[in-house]
């Protein structure tokens, strides 16, 4: 039996990283107290959560592994806000490494803010180059969303640091793009890659979303981030547009 009290044990399990849970397991298993094996039973439950997900991260780069041994730089290409009345679309291509291990990566829309903020962050910090591609509301009116779409999409591509020799994207194939590209449907819950794409440009766009609203509050666009939500539009039926508002996308409205 350990000399530490429950409640410094249970400190130190709120504090331990997955990567020592193991360890933790192993110094207080053979505690005896109940209050200990309840906090043994909290750690075990924990890491088999953690041996669920990284299974399920390895089928997730299923895709990928069908081109890694031929090459190095696969990117992952995704979009955000093909919907919206009002604000940018954004797009963001990602390359991961090939030894990548971030867990909870998914379709953006299955994750909580904080969560894709989280992942914003780590995917920044591991991946090997990111690029991301904004078409303006004009630009969306001038040429429609999908063309706007596909060139926020090239954008991307351009910006990468390294340039991808295989393109997975989410369900279309991109206009005068000379690289390799592979649609895959529903491929932000399909690939790791894709999956990456889809939060850096969710994260990306909700961003500038915030801004947006700070300098329009009367639309909210802070919580609806430009999607046609109930009080969006009242807004847009009591004060008109503003300047980001797609003016091809709100004629039943105003």
């Amino acid at each position: 039996m350990s000399e530490k009290k429950i409640s410094e044990i249970q400190k130190e399990y709120k504090e331990t990283s997955e990567l020592l849970l193991p360890d933790f397991i192993e110094e207080y298993i053979n505690d005896g107290r109940p209050g200990v094996s309840k906090i043994i039973g909290m750690a075990q439950k924990r890491m088999e959560k953690l041996r669920i997900e990284r299974e399920r991260i390895e089928r997730l780069k299923e895709y990928e592994k069908q081109y890694w041994p031929e090459f190095d730089y696969i990117g992952g290409i995704d979009e955000v806000g093909r919907g919206p009345l009002a604000g940018p679309v954004v797009t963001a291509c990602v390359v991961l490494p090939k030894d990548c291990s971030i867990l909870y990566i998914n379709d953006s829309k299955k994750l909580s803010a904080s969560k894709r903020e989280e992942l914003y962050e780590i995917i920044m910090k591991e991946a090997v180059s990111v690029g991301i591609g904004v078409c303006s509301e004009q630009r969306i009116d001038e040429i429609n969303i999908l063309q706007a779409t596909y060139e926020a999409m090239r954008q991307a591509i351009s910006e990468c640091s390294v340039e991808p020799q295989v393109l997975l994207n989410d369900a279309v194939t991109i206009p005068e793009v000379k690289i390799q590209q592979v649609p895959i449907i529903k491929g932000d819950a399909k690939s790791i890659s894709i999956g990456a794409a889809s939060i850096i440009a969710k994260v990306t766009r909700d961003r500038m979303m915030v801004e947006y609203d700070s300098i329009y509050p009367e639309y909210h666009f802070a919580s609806n981030k430009g999607y046609g939500s109930a009080e969006h539009i009242e807004a847009l039926k009591k004060y008109g547009p503003c300047p980001i508002h797609r003016r091809s996308f709100i004629g039943n409205f105003v």
